[in-house]
């Protein structure tokens, strides 16, 4: 329940910051942008901070199939890598100004 509460404060704490970037008129989008990269990257860095600390705690349980765990552990690192230049691609062609 804690983390949850954390991630809905860190999810408000975003919003009030951006409030005076919508409120600014025609400008506001581009810090909408800003903002979903910012959490694109802060999500990729946790998928893949979740996936590495499981892939290594199976490593040291049964050393003897960590080849193939890493196999594992590469390859969906490589997935969640890909959506996250896919979501920043997005990002950075939804704002107007780079057009």
């Amino acid at each position: 329940m804690t983390k949850c509460i954390q991630i809905v404060l860190i999810m408000f704490g975003l919003l009030m910051i951006a409030a005076p970037a919508w409120a600014a008129g025609d400008t506001s989008y581009v810090f909408t942008g800003a903002i979903g990269a910012g959490l694109v990257a802060i999500g990729s860095g946790l998928g893949i901070g979740k996936l590495a600390g499981s892939g290594l705690e199976s490593m040291a349980r049964q050393p003897e199939v960590a080849g193939n765990i890493f196999t594992g552990l590469l390859i969906a690192a490589a997935l969640i890598e890909g959506y996250t230049f896919f979501a920043l691609y997005i990002c950075y062609t939804q704002n107007p100004f780079t057009k």
